[in-house]
């Protein structure tokens, strides 16, 4: 088996799909048209979803670790509503088997803490993902910290992944991925370097998409009272949506062993 591992590729697994398909209102879908709230409707393509076909995309990836699709917004939903799409989740991606593993993830209000524990003892779950909406500001990032402790305390990673992104009308269809997730990255990494590594000494954390290029924005900072920049071991990005530029970029400013593959397939 190849050892090439891509810790980012989105694929809903049969049971999230029905779940979806269930609701009436956003985040659902009809058919395979997408809808949530404040972006325009998606058509998603059938075959983007197909495990066998995307697992024949790239035959040196050994290992291919989904994400939750948090634009969706399913952690932030009302407990009664998210439950059975995160179960739905959970279940969906435990049936898939090689080469797939996936990241689990909680609800933001009122998270269940012990049934988090229990996902990240089992294999098929890497580690937790969590949106970057929840990491806004250093004071967002404390509130979710008793959440990351769980990860930090089995060991396993976090993944910080854009949630929902509205646009305001008459915007192209492709502003929320271009404005509204980068903005949150890079307000999520901003908090991680603020009280991040004082409230989680051991945790290992990755941002995907190269933190919306956060880290070539690390000169501003230090000319802005920030102070110098101070390499972490344990932070770590992404090169999904960023080709030879934006990876030289980051490769020069955290250095290689700080960027990871992973490729935001389908996107």
């Amino acid at each position: 088996m190849a050892d090439v591992i891509d810790l980012h590729q989105h694929l809903w697994p049969p049971a999230l799909l029905d779940a979806l398909r269930r609701r009436s209102r956003p985040p659902h879908l009809v058919g395979w048209t997408l809808h949530t709230e404040g972006e325009a409707p998606f058509e998603v393509r059938p075959a983007d979803h197909d495990p066998a076909a995307r697992a024949r995309l790239d035959p040196e990836v050994g290992r291919i670790v989904l994400s939750p699709s948090a634009p969706l917004g399913i952690e932030d939903l009302p407990a009664e509503e998210a439950d059975p799409l995160l179960t739905a989740w959970h279940d969906g991606v435990r049936s898939l088997g090689e080469p797939y593993a996936a990241w689990a993830t909680v609800a933001t209000r009122d998270p269940d803490l012990d049934a988090l524990a229990s996902l990240l003892t089992e294999p098929a779950f890497v580690g937790l993902q969590v949106s970057a909406t929840a990491m806004a500001s250093p004071a967002a990032l404390e509130a979710l910290a008793p959440t990351l402790a769980v990860a930090e305390a089995a060991g396993r990673p976090v993944l910080v992944h854009p949630g929902p992104a509205g646009a305001a009308p008459g915007t192209p269809a492709w502003w929320p991925a271009v404005v509204g997730y980068v903005a949150q990255l890079q307000a999520a990494w901003w908090s991680w370097t603020v009280a991040g590594r004082g409230l989680l000494p051991s945790l290992r954390i990755c941002f995907v998409a190269g933190a919306g290029l956060a880290p070539a924005h690390h000169e501003r900072f230090a000319a802005r009272g920030g102070g110098a920049f101070v390499s972490d071991p344990g932070v770590f990005v992404d090169t999904s949506s960023y080709g030879r530029q934006g990876v030289d970029a980051l490769v020069r400013a955290l250095g290689v062993d700080a960027v990871v593959y992973g490729t935001d397939r389908p996107y």
